[in-house]
């Protein structure tokens, strides 16, 4: 089992196996009691319960359950990156058009079967963390700090400016297909992947 990463709105960081496997109950928890019941009947008793740890294990870790939302968006964030890195090194390099699908499809992949996501993703529905890491803005740095090297690009501002208005397009297209459609309307991912081809295609290319 990979630990939880340390989320920044834990009281206390799991140092011990145990207790980074307790967080994780916690946090699988929280993602299935958004789905089931939405973020205004969360509560961290009723996460208790689902996740088979005691009311004080929860209070350990998390104040509140928005401190819980958020450190479930910094989990999907971490968990989304790792699928990316993972499918591009599998892959090897085939260029920014393919490393964009995989980026998008990732998204989607999760978008339709993590639980949770669909109402946290990465922050973005129910405003979590500070206003100074922003999600997309944490998105966007992230994937800048990862394509980067496969891109044989240097991670600078232009490249940051460049992948935050895609992700700022993305996050604002498939919430649109996903209105629109249970598992997100194929024809509006696809004006998706044709905007991001067009914009990056005039900084990458």
């Amino acid at each position: 089992m990979k630990p939880v990463p340390h989320a920044t709105s834990l009281r206390r960081a799991p140092v011990q196996r145990r207790s980074a496997e307790r967080l994780a109950r916690i946090l699988d928890a929280c993602a299935e009691l958004l789905d089931e019941a939405g973020y205004d009947d969360l509560s961290t008793r009723a996460v208790a319960e689902r996740a088979g740890v005691p009311i004080g294990s929860v209070y350990r870790f998390f104040g509140n359950k928005r401190q819980m939302a958020d450190a479930l968006a910094q989990r999907n964030l971490e968990r989304f990156t790792e699928r990316v890195g993972e499918r591009l090194g599998a892959a090897g390099d085939q260029g920014w058009r393919h490393a964009m699908d995989v980026v998008l499809d990732a998204y989607l992949d999760m978008k339709r079967t993590a639980p949770g996501f669909s109402l946290v993703d990465f922050g973005n529905q129910i405003p979590v963390g500070t206003r100074r890491a922003e999600p997309n803005r944490r998105v966007a740095d992230r994937l800048t700090d990862l394509l980067s090297a496969y891109l044989g690009r240097e991670a600078d501002e232009d490249l940051r400016r460049t992948f935050l208005v895609a992700v700022e397009t993305a996050d604002a297209l498939v919430h649109l297909a996903f209105r629109m459609a249970p598992e997100g309307d194929e024809k509006v991912i696809g004006e998706l992947r044709g905007m991001l081809r067009a914009y990056l295609a005039q900084v990458l290319d």
